[in-house]
């Protein structure tokens, strides 16, 4: 009796594992390339003294800024996108599904970021914006750091219990909200000050972007 065969999908993860190689090595030359600063950043959720030291808005554009922000692109993407996998939305070895979302989260945090400068500069508070802008953008990329090393375990592991990517976004979740009270809590006078703008700048560019996109995603997954 001859039995069926069936054939043998192999899953091409080179692409991955290339990717979370040159990922993993910018994350160390920015570590040897700064290492006071970088000792700093990843004592952040313990400690402010890494967001008072480096409040400057010229640090938005340092190599050390840049470098971590195509780790948190990279980081976050992969993230979403085996998020979808554990919920049987999509496959995590699929390289142009990959593309597709470090693209979207590209032009969409440079472009919040656009409208940001613009709104600030209407509402003539774009020295506070710029602080406070810095603020989100280094736990955002400590977000992103920290879960970089979870997603290459993630990646290779099959059977993942779905309760793993929830808890990591609830923790991404009290990160955040963190972020913004240490930013209120450092900027507090001149929020005072501008009370009025600073709520019209919350609800226009930090919930309302946030629930499109989630209403976007719920809508296109239904």
């Amino acid at each position: 009796m001859i039995e069926q065969l069936h054939p043998r999908i192999l899953e091409n993860k080179d692409w991955a594992t290339l990717l979370f190689v040159v990922t993993f090595a910018v994350v160390a030359m920015t570590k040897s390339a700064y290492e006071t600063r970088f000792s700093e950043f990843s004592k952040l959720i313990f400690s402010d003294k890494y967001a008072k030291i480096y409040r400057d808005n010229n640090h938005l554009k340092s190599s050390f800024t840049v470098g971590l922000f195509f780790v948190q692109i990279v980081s976050y993407a992969f993230f979403i996108q085996l998020t979808m996998h554990i919920f049987g939305y999509a496959s995590k070895t699929d390289w142009v599904l990959f593309i597709q979302i470090a693209t979207f989260l590209l032009y969409f945090i440079l472009g919040k970021f656009l409208i940001e400068k613009i709104v600030a500069t209407s509402f003539n508070i774009d020295e506070f914006a710029d602080l406070f802008n810095l603020q989100k953008v280094t736990y955002r990329t400590y977000i992103g750091v920290l879960i970089l090393p979870i997603n290459a375990v993630l990646f290779y592991y099959d059977n993942i219990p779905k309760i793993i990517p929830l808890a990591i976004i609830g923790i991404s979740l009290c990160i955040s909200l963190y972020s913004y009270y240490i930013s209120i809590k450092t900027y507090q006078n001149a929020i005072i000050s501008k009370l009025f703008y600073f709520i019209l700048y919350l609800c226009a560019l930090e919930i309302a972007p946030y629930y499109f996109m989630y209403y976007w995603i719920t809508k296109e997954a239904a």
